[in-house]
């Protein structure tokens, strides 16, 4: 590409930035302010929709107290209850959660737990992440990287931009990266890769390939997608081309941008496909809308995306506000974000401009640094362990499995659990993805155990009682890409479950090739 068009092109970049660019000191109160503000404009806009009429929107925007009006007015939402005001904007009905016609809609199902949500996300919504994608490109360029960092090729492992067509409602449905990254403004397309060609692609493997085939002619300095995933490809491009690493092919990529799963699994081997170290940035980019980003290389956390028509709600995540399955409550305590705490790990309830209402979106997360309103994932609402009150979380089961694979010397890219009580015994069943030989599955259940008695008090506790045992069983990484493939949940956007329910656990060991009554004998 000629220097004058790349000069151009930065130029353009650099001045979108300074429109859409939020002031980094934004503290409780400020954004306290900025959502009230927020809350407000979304229920004028959709003041006149079925679900705005429903709810008596006009009400409440004549209230004096918006925000005690808006508690009072409007349910909590799960999926359930949002589900038949988007079905209706699924067949094409026009104003039914959001102004006008929803032409595109997210299939999400958190991991690979459960049947697909289709998620509405309106003009509006896309826009939002755009604006947000600009935000963390311009504050990474403000780090110590490359001087020609905007002027390089970024690679964005996306869903497949070929998406399903809604005959009967004109719609069009399909992984919310794969929706985005059709969108990507023409200005930063040229640096964009890969091709739409190769994003549109279906098959998860082909896409690989063909990128694998089309590595050498691209100058990549930064990367995003889901960790998994651009490990597969890195290992794919080193074997074909027979390199060190991946430095050896892309001397200048120095950023990674990751989301949708905890990083520390995948680090070490990631790490080990490299030649030189790079600078991890962590986005939480959800169906729902883009929640948070990285905004700094030594942040504590994702700092939360207050200015671009999202309004957040938070639920404390314990025993009087969920039950023992992830459920929510009846009468939930509900907080603002000016009421919140650091290190309480709370529920994220969003009322956004694609006309989610009180949503709950299903993760939990904590914040770490509430002077900049900066905040880390710790999970799912029904992705955690407590058969006994040992109240062990995805964030606690992601830490052991690193301080693991530390210890052992060899990387561990995937994991699940699966809690099982029979005759009041309960027991914790761990499977984990590792490729180095032998280990002992008893010795490697010692350490894990230990790790998480560090981790989390009341799991050391109950270890001494309730909790009579935790088994491991190791296997290679591959069995675990294959149960994906069997699925048909192989592909960038898709997650091995952490915690497995029933059915999925059945179907796990189905697929293992042993049954419960077998694998009781091998593990007693």
């Amino acid at each position: 590409m000629p220097n004058s068009y790349r000069k151009r092109i930065l130029k353009q970049l650099v001045n979108a930035g300074k429109r859409v660019a939020l002031p980094f000191a934004l503290n409780q109160e400020k954004a306290y302010r900025h959502q009230m503000r927020t809350l407000k404009k979304l229920l004028q806009k959709a003041e006149n929709t079925e679900f705005g009429k429903h709810y008596n929107f006009n009400g409440i925007l004549e209230s004096k107290l918006l925000y005690k009006a808006f508690k009072q007015q409007v349910p909590l939402m799960d999926y359930a209850g949002m589900h038949d005001w988007w079905q209706k904007a699924y067949s094409g009905a026009e104003n039914i959660t959001w102004p006008g016609k929803i032409e595109y809609f997210a299939l999400s199902s958190g991991t690979s737990e459960g049947s697909s949500k289709y998620i509405p996300v309106s003009q509006d919504m896309l826009k939002s992440i755009t604006r947000t994608s600009l935000r963390q490109i311009i504050s990474i360029a403000k780090t110590d990287i490359p001087k020609d960092f905007l002027t390089k090729d970024y690679l964005m492992i996306s869903g497949s931009t070929s998406l399903y067509f809604n005959d009967e409602g004109k719609t069009y449905a399909g992984d919310l990266s794969g929706i985005t990254s059709g969108k990507v403004p023409g200005w930063f397309d040229r640096f964009s890769k890969p091709s739409h060609d190769i994003r549109s692609e279906k098959s998860w493997q082909n896409k690989i390939d063909r990128m694998v085939e089309e590595a050498p002619n691209w100058d990549v300095v930064a990367i995003a997608g889901v960790p998994a995933w651009i490990q597969i490809l890195f290992e794919n491009i080193i074997e074909r081309y027979h390199l060190k690493n991946i430095h050896d092919l892309w001397p200048n990529f120095s950023v990674y941008i990751w989301g949708g799963v905890a990083l520390e699994p995948y680090k070490k081997r990631l790490d080990q496909l490299m030649g030189q170290p790079i600078m991890y940035f962590e986005t939480y980019l959800a169906s729902e809308g883009f929640v948070a980003y990285q905004a700094k290389k030594d942040g504590k956390g994702m700092r939360l995306n207050f200015r671009n028509g999202m309004f957040f709600e938070f639920i404390p995540f314990n025993e009087k506000n969920f039950d023992e399955h992830g459920q929510m409550r009846e009468n939930a305590v509900v907080l603002n974000i000016k009421q919140v705490e650091e290190d309480q790990e709370y529920a994220i309830l969003l009322t956004t401009c694609s006309g989610t209402w009180r949503y709950l979106i299903g993760d939990t997360v904590k914040f770490v640094d509430l002077e900049h309103c900066e905040i880390k994932i710790t999970g799912r609402v029904k992705h955690f362990l407590s058969l006994c009150g040992e109240h062990l979380s995805v964030d606690n089961m992601n830490t052991a499995i690193s301080m693991l694979s530390d210890e052992i010397g060899s990387p561990i890219t995937e994991y699940t659990v699966k809690g099982i009580t029979k005759n009041n015994k309960h027991t914790h069943r761990w499977y984990i993805a590792c490729d180095k030989e032998g280990l002992d599955s008893k010795v490697i259940a010692q350490k894990l155990d230990a790790y998480l008695c560090s981790i989390n008090d009341d799991y050391a506790t109950e270890r001494k009682h309730a909790l009579k045992e935790i088994t491991v069983t190791i296997l290679p990484t591959s069995k675990f890409i294959g149960w994906m493939q069997e699925q048909g949940k192989f592909g960038s956007q898709n997650k091995f479950p952490r915690v497995l329910t029933n059915a999925k656990y059945n179907e796990w060991l189905s697929y293992l090739g042993v049954s419960e009554s077998e694998f009781a004998e091998l593990h007693s």
